[in-house]
């Protein structure tokens, strides 16, 4: 191994060491929020794509709801409130995603195949096409479908009106 291999490596550790913590942190903060609840739910933990991911899931979706809310708005401020936790005691700026019941999981499913048809409809019509106002996390899938059917997408307009542009080749 020469010196940037092993230094590569020793990075990769570093940081999958720093987002299991991430991990950690985040499950006993959320631990702690469903007992306040009195909701019954269980805590799963990984790394995907270079950022931790923590689930929540139970047997009873519909307690789960209660913290999807509507339209996922609950969701969205629970993850913001256990990323601010978890800075709170690494000091370093979390990029966790939180998904609760499998909303989020849906959610992305039902995006990537928003993203792979609006980038068909682009193809066929050669215009560009403005798609509805999305969450950061919703624009981020749409652009990861766009891309995959190759073509190029980009964000435009403020929060939380911003929306994603596919763009033809």
């Amino acid at each position: 191994m020469t010196e940037g291999t092993t230094t590569a490596a020793a990075e990769s550790g570093d940081t999958l060491t720093r987002l299991e913590q991430e991990g950690e942190i985040a499950a006993d903060y959320l631990e702690g929020l469903l007992d306040i609840a009195d909701l019954d739910g269980d805590i799963d933990m990984d790394v995907e794509a270079d950022r931790a991911s923590v689930s929540i899931v139970s047997e009873s979706a519909r307690d789960l709801q209660k913290l999807v809310g509507r339209d996922g708005e609950v969701l969205e401020a629970l993850q913001e409130l256990t990323r601010l936790a978890v800075h709170r005691e690494t000091g370093d700026r979390s990029r966790l995603m939180l998904d609760i019941g499998g909303f989020r999981a849906k959610k992305r499913e039902e995006l990537t195949a928003l993203g792979a048809k609006a980038a068909e409809d682009v193809k066929a019509s050669g215009e560009p096409l403005k798609l509805d106002p999305m969450t950061p996390f919703e624009r981020k899938v749409v652009h990861d479908a766009v891309a995959a059917a190759g073509l190029r997408s980009e964000s435009e307009g403020e929060e939380p009106q911003r929306f994603v542009v596919v763009l033809p080749a």
